[in-house]
């Protein structure tokens, strides 16, 4: 896909749900913008299904090395497009549009990838959760950022599953069952983004965060993600158990030998040597 390319939504002719930008700032560095700026990015059915296409397809690009998500205007994302939810009033909709979301922010987890929130304005409900899945999070100290659905009478239960895992119970809790605003340095304090920078550093700061992981071996990113995830789920002996073999496995590829290589000899390594063949 080339730098301008974007996927079209037959059904609106509001321009393109998200906007992809590949090499942004550094090689291997693709920006998604989500691009409804006029309803605050919400989640609606077409924001889902086009940051889906990107996902899927960013997956399966290994030219990507790093990606980074943002929201056009004033808005990172506002949460869920409440109009859609109450005009297609049935469960089966509701139930059917919570799958789907949470699909979504379980790719944002499985690509292999790093994924870097660029979060500038408003992070709500949903766009809250989207902030907590992303594996780093970067924000403008003039965002803000809440669980908010309690106000209306809907608990965020699916945000909270993002939200409860990056953050000591406590804190999320707080941020459910009250639906107040943090400020993004506060945000920053308990976890829920990395750090909060000035709004006019925003876009620098993002900037060299991926250009340094696309410097990586992106195999090793993307084996140390999964393995972070996944022993995140397991008892402290198994996760042990389960890192150690992953490890070892990895000592046996050929970046990590290429990497230790090259500090050995004070070079620069050459990486995308790839995991070692069965034959070797």
């Amino acid at each position: 896909m080339s730098d301008t390319e974007t996927r079209q939504n037959p059904d609106t002719d509001a321009g393109p749900f998200v906007l992809r930008t590949d090499n942004d700032g550094a090689d291997g560095v693709t920006t998604l913008t989500l691009n409804r700026p006029d309803e605050l990015n919400a989640l609606s059915e077409g924001m889902l299904a086009a940051l889906q296409a990107e996902l899927d397809a960013i997956a399966a690009d290994r030219s990507v090395r790093v990606v980074v998500l943002g929201g056009s205007g004033r808005a990172f994302c506002a949460g869920h497009n409440l109009k859609q939810m109450r005009a297609n009033y049935s469960l089966a909709y509701q139930q059917a549009l919570f799958a789907t979301c949470s699909t979504m922010m379980q790719s944002v987890l499985r690509l292999p990838q790093p994924v870097i929130a660029k979060v500038r304005g408003l992070a709500t409900a949903a766009g809250c959760q989207l902030v907590a899945t992303c594996d780093l999070a970067i924000a403008a100290d003039t965002s803000r950022l809440a669980t908010s659905g309690i106000n209306v009478g809907l608990f965020c239960s699916t945000p909270g599953v993002a939200v409860g895992r990056a953050l000591p119970r406590k804190h999320a809790m707080d941020l459910l069952l009250t639906g107040d605003f943090v400020e993004a340095p506060r945000a920053a304090e308990i976890g829920l983004i990395n750090r909060a920078v000035p709004e006019e550093l925003l876009d620098e700061e993002v900037a060299e965060l991926a250009a340094k992981l696309a410097r990586k071996s992106a195999h090793a990113l993307a084996l140390g993600k999964q393995a972070f995830y996944r022993q995140l789920e397991m008892g402290i002996t198994d996760a042990y158990a389960f890192a150690g073999d992953e490890m070892a496995r990895n000592m046996m590829d050929r970046d990590a030998a290429e990497g230790i290589d090259a500090f050995i000899e004070k070079r620069a390594p050459e990486w995308d040597q790839g995991p070692r063949s069965e034959d070797d």
